[in-house]
């Protein structure tokens, strides 16, 4: 099936053209029909399966027959975990937007920086992409109003609960209006999402997604058997003699990542680390600098990667193993979109060997191992 056949307008259709989004994810042929419908909707579907676009591109049309709010009230709004994503779903509602025949006002606001300017832009905004703690601080300062929401989106939410957000969940929903459509979208089923998802939602159309789904044959999977104290040498043999300009390494911890990118960079290779303890500003400019090209490698914690978002991501390095194989389909699944082939490695130690073999068993798929004692790299 094509976009077309969706019930979008023209100038959508033109704006996904454009961006060169060929033909729909599951989740989009399901989800985008049901929210034009103004049904509740619930999402089961991991990062990479094209949830954003699957509500973004409804909202737009919906908002386009609807008058522009002249005051504080915002009728959509979308809660997020982190900041990076916030951003990441502003970016996609401004590329869906450009051919619309006016514009739809939309703002990312979240903590780290000055509250004052997100204050001052707020009049007039139609989609309000939020996280948690930052919209209660509007809402105090009364610089935004939600009794009148139409639309709520709850993306990631098993991450706005897990990141402690459970009480500013329960304090946002007790300020909207009974009548309202309501979306949720989440990875996981965990209890604490159930029963957001009874109190939310009312006879929801219901998407599943699973989770080795996302896995796609355009992700060429690799793995290197290598002692601990050689990963480093190896990841930077890997991207020196592949030329590689534009990989994403996960680390495990923000000590591991700091560590990795100051040697990468020691060895003449250009490399950030992405994680929470660096500011918002070194957060944002590390991102820029990696999608612009002016970085080569960035090395981030699973956490903060979750708002990262490159269509064209050609290569993923599992520095050290994550903790189970959903963070596993999670991380490579960063790669190979679109479209688009990936590449994804695993440097995996002896120690960590059986974990990986669990990984590959839950994932149904076996990942060849190569053991990097035969390859030519400086030890």
């Amino acid at each position: 099936m094509t976009f077309d056949s969706l019930g979008l307008s023209e100038k959508l259709l033109a704006a996904i053209s454009k961006a060169k989004y060929d033909s729909p994810y599951p989740i989009q042929l399901e989800a985008i029909p049901a929210i034009l419908q103004k049904k509740d909707l619930l999402g089961i579907a991991p990062t990479g399966s094209g949830k954003t676009a699957s509500y973004v591109l409804p909202i737009l049309q919906m908002l386009l027959e609807k008058e522009v709010p002249q005051n504080r009230n915002i009728p959509v709004l979308v809660i997020v975990p982190t900041r990076e994503l916030a951003a990441q779903v502003q970016e996609v509602v401004k590329v869906f937007s450009e051919f619309l025949p006016r514009r739809i006002k939309t703002m990312a606001v979240f903590g780290g920086v000055s509250i004052n300017p997100q204050m001052m832009n707020l009049h007039g905004t139609e989609i309000l992409v939020a996280t948690p703690g930052r919209l209660l601080d509007l809402v105090a300062r009364n610089s935004i109003q939600l009794d009148k929401l139409q639309i709520l989106v709850l993306d990631e939410a098993d991450k706005v609960l897990n990141l402690g957000f459970k009480l500013e969940v329960d304090e946002i929903l007790s300020r909207l209006p009974k009548k309202r459509q309501n979306i949720l979208f989440s990875a996981t089923m965990e209890e604490s999402v159930e029963e957001l998802i009874n109190r939310l939602l009312h006879n929801p159309v219901k998407i599943e997604i699973e989770q080795d789904k996302i896995a796609p044959e355009l992700i060429l999977q690799s793995a290197y058997l290598v002692p601990m104290d050689y990963k480093g040498p190896l990841l930077r043999h890997l991207i020196q003699e592949g030329n590689w300009q534009q990989v994403l390494v996960f680390a495990s911890s923000i000590r591991t990542a700091d560590n990795v990118a100051n040697k990468l960079k020691k060895h003449g290779i250009e490399a950030m680390a992405f994680h929470g303890d660096k500011s918002q500003g070194a957060r944002t400019d590390a991102l820029t600098k990696f999608k612009t090209g002016k970085i080569r490698v960035l090395v981030a914690t699973d956490l903060a990667a979750r708002g990262i978002d490159i269509k064209f991501l050609p290569h993923v390095i599992n520095y050290e193993l994550p903790r189970s194989p959903k963070d596993y389909i999670h991380r490579i699944g960063r790669t190979g979109r679109a479209g688009s082939e990936g590449e994804a490695i695993s440097l995996v130690s002896e120690e960590e060997e059986h974990h990986f073999k669990v990984i590959q068993k839950k994932m149904g798929r076996r990942v060849e191992m190569i053991d990097a004692i035969n390859l030519d790299f400086k030890r």
